[in-house]
């Protein structure tokens, strides 16, 4: 058996980062026929999606962040102003993003995350389905993982 030394560094390091990203790039697409086959294409890329609802002001009473990636739409943040919740904003941002994401992407689901004193009612009402639960991320708090089919 041979024994190899090595040196452990624990920094921000931007060009390692992107290094290693290249290389599990690289070792995702040699193992997963789905990825090589994204390798190259536009789908390989996720395209920003982002819906904005402005107020008479143009200030924003709330939006939408996300992206897509192949068939997916991921929602990263959906806020609405607190003069405004309750008013159906949010549904409305969400469901633009969903139709964007469907009729002009190709998208057939959509997944998302949140914490239990956010929003995890709301998104079930609008046909969302929790998939996963994580007890305690962070220290006293659930986060949910959500899923929706498309279309």
């Amino acid at each position: 058996m041979v024994c190899r030394m090595f040196r452990i560094e624990a920094e921000v390091d931007k060009a390692r980062r992107d290094l290693l990203r290249s290389r599990l790039l690289d070792t995702n697409t040699a193992a997963s026929p789905v990825l090589a086959a994204l390798r190259g294409t536009p789908a390989e890329r996720e395209a920003p999606l982002h819906v904005w609802a402005l107020d008479g002001a143009g200030e924003p009473a709330g939006g939408l962040v996300g992206h897509t990636w192949t068939t997916w739409l991921h929602v990263t943040y959906l806020w609405v102003d607190e003069r405004h919740r309750g008013s159906g904003l949010g549904s409305r941002l969400l469901a633009e993003a969903e139709r964007i994401a469907h009729q002009d992407r190709g998208c057939r689901s959509a997944r998302l995350e949140t914490w239990d004193f956010q929003a995890p009612d709301f998104y079930r009402k609008q046909g969302y389905e929790v998939v996963c639960v994580i007890p305690d991320y962070p220290p006293g708090i659930t986060e949910y993982t959500l899923t929706k089919q498309l279309g």
